[in-house]
């Protein structure tokens, strides 16, 4: 897999517990609904250590992260919060402390696995094709 394990386009496939975990973040019910019923694409830039985290919404919102492994970032939550987290790789998998909840990112099987608060996980399917 080497320093490009997590570069690549992905499609969301599905959730668990979304309900959930949404409303312990406290997104609100309007948002709750777009995403429940929506395909997003986050698309991964990675350069050895460097990373730009972009989630593409219907209707042309993007929310992007760009962060370094082990170094202070600004970030933006999917609700639009903005805040500072140091982004850290542990056994492979991406890790980050946001607001209200723990946040892990893996490739299994060649899907992108993003797991937060351990109360939600979503799967995205790898694209091999840009479809737009």
């Amino acid at each position: 897999q080497g320093n490009m394990a997590f570069a690549g386009k992905y499609e969301f496939e599905s959730d668990e517990n979304y309900d959930d975990f949404v409303k312990k973040i406290g997104l609100p019910s309007d948002k709750i609904e777009m995403g429940r019923n929506c395909k997003i694409v986050t698309e991964v830039v990675q350069n050895g250590n460097d990373f730009i985290w972009t989630q593409h919404f219907p209707g042309g919102r993007t929310t992007t992260n760009s962060f370094t492994i082990d170094k202070e970032a600004d970030m933006e939550t999917m609700g639009g919060k903005k805040f500072k987290a140091t982004v850290k790789m542990e056994g492979g998998k991406i890790v980050a402390d946001f607001p209200n909840y723990h946040h892990t990112a893996e490739i299994c099987g060649g899907k992108l696995v993003e797991v937060s608060s351990q109360t939600s996980s979503l799967v995205y399917n790898k694209q091999t094709k840009t479809s737009r």
